[in-house]
């Protein structure tokens, strides 16, 4: 009997010693949302929140032009992360609105705004990203569901543009990703928000070569970036659904605004050249 005693005690060690650094390791990362990814859960067009939405018209809000607000319906997981999204010059927020639900689906909530004129230069669209940060995280209908900690940027074109000038003056945020980025300014030494670059090799508006690439190499070295260059696209093509860009943007979101290491396979070893990969860039491991 005392030998059954035994056992018993010493099998109940065992499981704690086994389960103590799963414990030890949820209890590290309190942002940690969603079930463990896959290639096919980030390539899906839906993940696993299902989502809703809410307008925020132009006329209830300052600095910016408004926008729809696209979050997780669910709150037994607590707050999320949350990320504003700026269009590109002369577009509006209906070219970059198939971003709020796919991103939305993988766990953050996600603002695709209208900027406050279709004309509006990068520096502009930097503060209205901002501007559109702060009424989500302290005006919107879903401000309960937000973590204000953990916000990040996107943007297309102007709007890409716009991101960077966004991270540069706040550097507390989380993550950033210009798409085909735009901007007059080649230079971002001062930036400390990891910062994924997404540019096209057939851009003929904002070519590599002239933007996202030296935007890419001016980025502090210690700084964890990464620079994606899709191949057999142009400057448009992040306007449309696109798996590539979905895939490695919602990795970044997860690593850097959730601290999610499990989304660390899909940067790191870099991405080799592909069909949809014409390069990728990057430092690894990712440090933050």
């Amino acid at each position: 009997m005392q030998r059954h005693t035994l056992a018993a005690l010493l099998a109940a060690a065992c499981i704690g010693m086994t389960m103590t650094p799963n414990a030890a390791q949820a209890a590290d990362n309190p942002y940690e949302r969603g079930p463990a990814p896959t290639t096919a859960s980030i390539e899906a067009v839906r993940g696993p929140y299902a989502v809703s939405q809410t307008t925020v018209s132009s006329l209830s809000v300052t600095g910016f032009g408004g926008g729809t607000i696209h979050y997780p319906t669910t709150t037994a997981d607590g707050t999320f992360g949350a990320v504003a999204i700026s269009p590109g010059f002369t577009g509006t927020q209906s070219s970059i609105a198939w971003y709020g639900p796919r991103l939305a689906s993988q766990g953050f909530v996600v603002f695709t705004i209208d900027t406050n004129t279709t004309l509006d230069q990068p520096d502009s669209r930097g503060r209205q990203l901002l501007a559109a940060l702060d009424y989500l995280t302290q005006r919107s209908s879903v401000r309960s569901r937000i973590d204000s900690t953990r916000l990040g940027v996107m943007g297309h074109s102007m709007g890409g543009g716009g991101s960077l000038e966004a991270a540069r003056s706040r550097p507390s945020l989380q993550a950033a990703i210009p798409l085909t980025g735009w901007n007059t300014d080649k230079t971002w030494p001062e930036i400390k928000t990891p910062t994924l670059l997404i540019g096209a090799d057939g851009d003929s508006i904002a070519p590599v070569a002239t933007h996202s690439e030296p935007f890419y190499q001016s980025l502090p070295a210690t700084l964890d970036k990464a620079y994606l260059e899709l191949n057999g696209a142009d400057h448009f093509t992040p306007n449309t659904s696109d798996t590539t860009i979905a895939k490695y943007s919602i990795s970044w979101l997860k690593r850097f605004i959730d601290n999610d290491a499990r989304y660390e396979q899909f940067l790191c070893p870099l991405p080799r050249p592909s069909l949809a990969i014409e390069e990728y860039r990057g430092n690894c491991p990712h440090t933050s």
